[in-house]
């Protein structure tokens, strides 16, 4: 039962101490004109089912940091969580130098809706729990003294706001990623371009010979006169050494935002190759003002190009690179999706190890240090909007906004190369809303950015639907031996579809089963009912086995991704043995196990060794002869059973997997040990099984 409740907030004065607000002349930050200020501590937050006008209780509010969610564990029980409107209060001191400044509150993200207040004044509402979002303040504030912030949060499901219900993922509710005051000049680069860093960099006939980089500023003035600069633009490369720099005298006139562009030429670019070398160099941007510097913003630049062809795949600097990964969602056991820059690293890290090339980012913008670290490590990113799994007709509005934020917010990542439009969104004809308004948002995609490709994403395997190919590239999500067919059945899909669409660019955007840990079978079932209280993680690891082969042998596809890294939160779902729990991860929501499949995508994607014995959780066992399968990218292994040598194999799905047939378990406790050599290097496995 979901309990929908709503607290009507005024203005209270607590007795706790306030942060000081003030520029920081002798800052490094600050020589640029613009600072930084994190407003992550020391918020009262309070949720409450009571209308009322005042309470000056203290006791009724909560302290808390941010990040922050008021679901970071009801949800995931999927029982009695709380849906509804909740508020946030900030008090903080704003020194009076202040007061000749641009003051911005920016918000990294915030579930669902929110209104946001300063000393009793409404700022504005901001639809949708993943994007940022950004407000001028400075006419707000009080200078020389305590300032108040409220900002009143609902995550309740609308129809005008995407995505419009719970039904594939939780609706966390909150603060739930960081915010921070941005203090500017009056003449600036703005923030207020849909939270963008109002920095836009295009490349153009990128090689290893040269690369043309056009760096785009959005400037405002808030003067009354003219003002008469110079726009500097500087690239540095990974070690901080000047590449190069242009300088351009500008004239900003004090009506409107306005627009520039430089153009680079880098010559003998390093260039950004993905997992392979994801080299970034760094463009800043100054505006001087009689040879001071009054603002500056910092991007990332990867270098590259990239190309989709179809029938062959994708192209990275005019070279085959082929994209396989996952899917993942942010949320964590016990933690929501209030996660700490650790925790995102955490997960990139763990994406890293398992030796995927790409993500789809499902369903939804992500944070921006996810984006970073996807640039750093090399990622090539499918993101997207969470117009997903349902259709009102009342959110079209709210679409196109968060396509715009998501395209700028986002624009200068070189790891992006597909802006996803929708996902299982499903009409019955070409003229219906959903098509059109799916390539509503192909047009503004393309418009906003010409170089990247669009998406969307179906879960039906004929692709003679209207929904499909209003966008550059056709996702497909398909669960052979999960919600269809058998899990072999995807070999004669694949294969269709190259006769029946040789020129059409297909990705494989979801594929996969779940598994419970906790749950397991000697015999693995060649089928199973998804809909019943029994998922083995035996039958998961075969399902992977066998499609990874499939996917693998087929360059047809454009890019494939796993559903999904991590166990999530669906709060509908009563499936499985786990309440409230999508269990198709790699690795169980709380990050602490890796399931069997993790290591076969590890063994058959990583350069690091693997070797690993599997069924490892299927301690107790019935049957006294089994198969062992070992997965080993280092060399065949050797198979000890109670001490007793074992070398003759089969081999499996790809080389990596060893199969050792028939082998005899003794009476009781029996010691499993694999070993393999790489070079002078020694290799083992062990665990222990109990035969009954």
């Amino acid at each position: 039962m979901i309990i929908k409740k709503s607290v009507l907030f005024t203005f209270v004065v607590f007795f706790f101490a306030a942060q000081s607000i003030k520029a920081q002349s002798n800052s490094k930050e600050f020589i640029s004109g613009r600072q930084t200020i994190s407003l992550n501590k020391g918020w009262l937050f309070k949720k409450d089912s009571i209308e009322i006008k005042k309470d000056s209780n203290v006791n009724n509010w909560q302290k808390v940091n941010l990040p922050h969610t008021w679901n970071a564990k009801d949800i995931q029980l999927g029982k009695g969580f709380y849906t509804g409107e909740a508020s946030y209060e900030k008090k903080f001191f704003v020194d009076k130098n202040l007061e000749t400044k641009r003051v911005f509150i920016r918000f990294d993200g915030v579930g669902q809706v929110a209104k946001v207040y300063v000393n009793n004044r409404f700022l504005g509402e901001h639809k949708g729990g993943y994007s940022a979002f950004c407000f001028e303040i400075s006419k707000s504030l009080k200078y020389d003294t305590t300032n108040t912030i409220l900002v009143k949060v609902n995550n309740e499901p609308r129809k005008d706001v995407i995505p419009i219900n719970d039904d594939l993922f939780a609706l966390y509710g909150g603060i739930y990623r960081p915010v921070n005051l941005i203090v500017t000049n009056k003449l600036n680069i703005t923030t207020t371009d849909y939270a963008s860093p109002g920095v836009y960099i295009k490349q153009e006939n990128v090689s290893s010979k040269s690369a043309d980089i056009f760096v785009t500023e959005k400037v405002e003035n808030a003067w009354h006169t003219t003002k008469n600069v110079v726009m500097q633009c500087a690239v540095y490369d990974m070690k901080g050494k000047l590449v190069k720099t242009v300088k351009q005298p500008l004239v900003i006139l004090p009506q409107g935002r306005q627009t520039f562009t430089q153009h680079i030429n880098i010559a003998h670019p390093h260039l950004w190759w993905g997992r392979k070398d994801p080299y970034l160099y760094k463009v800043v941007t100054t505006i001087f003002e009689n040879e001071k510097a009054i603002d500056n913003v910092t991007q990332s630049l990867g270098i590259r190009s990239f190309k989709i062809v179809a029938g062959k795949g994708f192209f990275l600097n005019g070279e085959p690179y082929r994209l396989y990964g996952v899917c993942r969602h942010q949320d964590w056991w016990g933690y929501g999706n209030a996660l700490s820059y650790a925790q995102q690293d955490t997960d990139m890290n763990l994406i890293k190890e398992v030796g995927a090339t790409s993500i789809r980012f499902g369903h939804y913008q992500q944070s921006q240090h996810v984006y970073n670290d996807c640039d750093s490590i090399g990622f090539l990113v499918w993101t997207e909007i969470p117009f997903v799994n349902a259709v009102s007709g009342e959110e079209a509005d709210n679409a196109k906004q968060q396509m715009t934020e998501l395209i700028r917010q986002n624009y200068n990542h070189p790891s992006i190369y597909i802006w996803g439009t929708s996902n299982e969104v499903y009409c019955k004809t070409s003229d219906d809303y959903t098509a059109r308004l799916i390539r509503t948002l192909n047009d503004l995609a393309k418009t906003e950015d010409p170089d990247r490709y669009t998406g969307s994403t179906n879960g039906f395997g004929n692709l003679d639907r209207s929904e499909n190919f209003n966008t550059d590239v056709q996702g497909v999500n398909r669960y052979y031996g999960w919600y269809e067919g058998k899990m072999e059945d995807l070999e004669k899909w694949v294969s269709g579809l190259k006769k029946k669409y040789p020129d059409a660019k297909v990705v494989l955007a979801e594929y996969g089963a779940g598994a419970n840990v906790h749950q397991h079978a000697e015999e693995v079932p060649k089928s199973l009912n998804w809909t019943k209280q029994f998922f083995p993680e035996e039958y998961q690891t075969k399902v992977h086995e066998t499609q990874w082969a499939i996917i693998k042998r087929n360059p047809y596809l454009v890019s494939s991704y796993i559903w999904n890294m991590f166990d999530f939160c669906v709060p509908g779902n009563k499936i499985g043995g786990v309440l409230a729990r999508n269990m198709k991860g790699l690795i169980t929501f709380d990050r602490k196990i890796k399931k069997d499949a993790f290591y076969w995508y590890k063994a058959n994607w990583s350069t690091e060794p693997v070797l690993y014995i599997t069924d490892r959780r299927l301690t107790v066992r019935k049957n006294a002869i089994t198969d062992i399968e070992v997965y080993s990218n280092i060399s065949a292994p050797i198979l000890y059973v109670n001490g007793k040598e074992i070398t003759a194999y089969k081999t499996g799905a790809t080389n990596v997997s060893y199969i050792f047939k028939n082998v005899h378990l003794s009476k009781g406790l029996n010691a499993i040990r694999v070993k393999a050599n790489q070079g002078d290097r020694l290799y083992e496995d062990n665990v222990n099984w109990t035969l009954l």
